[in-house]
C-alpha cells in the first residue's frame, strides 16, 4: 500500500507543479486553483504513505534516506500550504515545486525503499521530534530560497526599460521581501530546536551532546548563516537585495548538510 500511495503522491506532485509552471505562462486563474487541489492531493496521499508504512513497521520517516526524502517534500508541502494561506502568491510554486519534485524523484530511483531493522542509534523517541523539527525548517529556509529568487528577477524586471511578462507574474519587492523575512523568522528557531533536541538525543545514543561529526558541523554552518541574515536584518537593516541572496545561500548550505554530507562524507549520520 505505502508503495501505491507513493507513487499517487509523485503522481500528484507533478501535475501540482506542471500547473505551477504553467501559471507563468498563462494568467488563467483556473490554473493555480488545480495546481493547490492537486497539492492538497499531494499531501493526503503522502500522509497516507506515512500511516502505511507506520502499520508495517513503527517508525515511518528518518530511519533512511528514502524515507528522509519523502518525509523533506511533505514538510516543503505543509509550509508552501500554510504561507500561502497569509501569501495569496501561487507563483511562488513555480519556484519552489519543481525543487520539491526533485527530491521525490530522487526518492522514486533509490533502491533501498524497504523497512528494514532500525539501526538501535536510531530507537529513540527523539527520533520524529527532531526530524520533524529540522525538515520542517529546512522547508521553510526552502520557502525563504524560493521568495529570494523571485525577489532578484522582481528587483532585475524594475531595472529594464520594458519589464518582461515575469513583471506581470511576479508580486511587489516589498510582498517577497516580507514572505522571506517570515519564512526564516519561522524557520530558524525551528532549525535551533532541531540541532538541541539532536544534541540531546545525541548524548543518549553516543554517550556526548557534540561530536563535530560532518552532519553536526554543517548543521553550525548552516545555523551561522541564518542567524547571521537575521542578525544583520535586525541591527543593520538589511532588506531586499542581502536578505534574497543569503537565503539563497543559505539554503544551499541546507541541501549540502541533508544531501551532500549523506553522500560525500562519511560519520555518525550516515545512511543510506
Amino acid at each position: 500500500m505505502d508503495t501505491i500511495l507513493f507513487s499517487a503522491s509523485l503522481f500528484f506532485l507533478f501535475l501540482a507543479t506542471l500547473h505551477y509552471l504553467l501559471f507563468l505562462v498563462y494568467r488563467n486563474p483556473i490554473v493555480p486553483r488545480v495546481a493547490r487541489y492537486t497539492l492538497y492531493l499531494t499531501f493526503a496521499s503522502q500522509l497516507g504513505y506515512f500511516l502505511s508504512r507506520y502499520l508495517k513497521g513503527g517508525m515511518p520517516f528518518g530511519t533512511n534516506m528514502y524515507e528522509s526524502l519523502v518525509f523533506f517534500s511533505w514538510c516543503l508541502v505543509t509550509a508552501y500550504l500554510v504561507i500561502t494561506i497569509k501569501y495569496k502568491v501561487p507563483v511562488v510554486g513555480a519556484f519552489v515545486m519543481p525543487i520539491n519534485l526533485i527530491l521525490m524523484v530522487a526518492a522514486a530511483l533509490l533502491p533501498n525503499k524497504g523497512i528494514g531493522e532500525i539501526p538501535p542509534a536510531l530507537q529513540s523517541n527523539w527520533l520524529p521530534i527532531h526530524v520533524t523539527l529540522s525538515f520542517m525548517g529546512d522547508a521553510l529556509f526552502a520557502m525563504a530560497f524560493g521568495s529570494g529568487v523571485m525577489y532578484l528577477i522582481q528587483e532585475r524586471q524594475l531595472k529594464r526599460k520594458r519589464p518582461g511578462a515575469l513583471y506581470y507574474r511576479l508580486p511587489s519587492l516589498d510582498v517577497l521581501d516580507s514572505m522571506n523575512y517570515r519564512a526564516l523568522t519561522v524557520g530558524f528557531p525551528l532549525l535551533t530546536l532541531g540541532i538541541i533536541t539532536g544534541s540531546v538525543w545525541a548524548q543518549y545514543a553516543w554517550g556526548s551532546y557534540w561530536s563535530w561529526d560532518p552532519k553536526e558541523t554543517w548543521s553550525l554552518i548552516t545555523w551561522l548563516i541564518y542567524a547571521a541574515v537575521l542578525h544583520a536584518r535586525l541591527t543593520a537593516g538589511w532588506r531586499g537585495r542581502k536578505a534574497a541572496w543569503f537565503s539563497i545561500i543559505g539554503f544551499a548550505a541546507v541541501l549540502f548538510t541533508f544531501l551532500g554530507v549523506n553522500l560525500l562524507l562519511s560519520g555518525l549520520h550516515s545512511y543510506n
